[in-house]
């Protein structure tokens, strides 16, 4: 690997590794929460629901995860308190699940932590260097949504 490669690869993973390692630091150890990261995110994508909710099959597809694997954790949310399911009314097969009032109240934390990151490093960077990052990072991005088979936003 040339030098410029080598510096990128120990910068994403390690960008990406300590954003982590923050988040699970401020959300579990700072509030004494028992959730995992991924429960973090999967609250998060609930509460970007509508009104009546969002079923399993569609926070399937935002994760990019099985959604039996989908229906397992929110199980285990359920449990915890932090989210509720229920039927439709018109099609019985279909599940919404939305949030509990822990739940939001989780969610407003998390919401809160990213704006809290997102402030601290932006407060750290000039104007021109704001613009560069976010060029680099929207191509970043892009490339990484091609891969995964998602769409760029």
């Amino acid at each position: 690997m040339d030098t410029f490669t080598k510096e990128l690869n120990e910068l994403l993973v390690n960008t990406f590794w300590s954003i982590l390692k923050v988040e699970e630091k401020m959300l579990k150890n700072d509030h004494n929460i028992n959730l995992s990261i991924n429960e973090f995110h999967l609250i998060e994508t609930v509460g970007n629901g509508d009104a009546h909710g969002i079923t399993v099959g569609e926070i399937a597809q935002k994760l990019q995860i099985a959604p039996p694997s989908v229906t397992v954790s929110i199980n285990k949310l359920r449990t915890k308190g932090y989210v509720e399911k229920r039927r439709d009314q018109k099609d019985g097969r279909v599940v919404y699940v939305t949030l509990t009032e822990l739940g939001q109240k989780i969610n407003r934390m998390h919401q809160y932590f990213h704006a809290r990151m997102v402030s601290d490093v932006a407060r750290e960077l000039t104007d021109e260097e704001r613009e560069v990052l976010l060029s680099g990072l929207r191509k970043l991005s892009a490339f990484f949504n091609r891969r995964t088979g998602g769409q760029a936003e």
